[in-house]
């Protein structure tokens, strides 16, 4: 029965995947803003219109779904999976925008290695979403999210050892209290996407 829907509805997957491909996209750009601050103003603002994209594929999504009667996929699962991915481009958007607020002078190794396991999170999640249209492919969805799960590991591991060096080291109490906001944040992210990889090994389960 999931297979004869797929080509009749297939249009939520298309959305899923515009909507991955786009927090692939603001990850790179945190990954750019986490590496240097010299074109700060021009990193925020993208990562800004990128979130704005993503919120009209979100809002469409919900949208389809009110109008459609039959979906390929469980309607409950269609629409926290959409809902956990706008969340990924959400935080990513308030780091950049807290970057440019708190006015941060300097980036550092462990905020750029956070936004790297982002990136590497968000990439995966673009993988798992793209497979997700065809039950077949199961096996290899499992394996992406459990691959997210141990990317959110080692954010975890990152920002333990980023707080104890910044509790240790840093003497400026307020450049202390920016950097702890920054790396919650991107821990976050990552804790977003595994959510997501949880979402999307439930609809496995459901479906397969």
């Amino acid at each position: 029965m999931f297979g004869r829907l797929m080509p009749t509805e297939g249009k939520f997957f298309e959305l899923f995947n515009q909507h991955a491909a786009l927090c692939v996209k603001g990850a790179h750009e945190m990954v750019g803003l986490m590496t240097n601050f010299d074109d700060l103003e021009n990193r925020v603002h993208a990562i800004e219109s990128i979130e704005k994209q993503a919120d009209k594929i979100t809002y469409a999504t919900v949208d389809m779904l009110h109008k459609t009667f039959i979906t390929p996929i469980d309607r409950d699962d269609i629409h926290k999976l959409i809902t956990r991915m706008d969340d990924i481009l959400d935080l990513m958007e308030d780091a950049a925008q807290t970057v440019s607020l708190y006015d941060l002078k300097a980036v550092t190794p462990e905020a750029k290695r956070l936004a790297e396991l982002c990136l590497a999170c968000c990439q995966k999640v673009e993988q798992a979403v793209g497979l997700l249209h065809n039950m077949d492919n199961s096996q290899k969805i499992v394996a992406i999210c459990e691959e997210i799960d141990r990317l959110e590991s080692d954010a975890d591991h990152v920002m333990r050892a980023a707080m104890s060096k910044l509790f240790r080291d840093e003497p400026d109490v307020r450049n202390l209290i920016k950097l702890k906001a920054i790396y919650e944040i991107l821990e976050t992210v990552t804790d977003r996407c595994e959510d997501v990889a949880n979402i999307i090994e439930g609809i496995i389960v459901e479906n397969a």
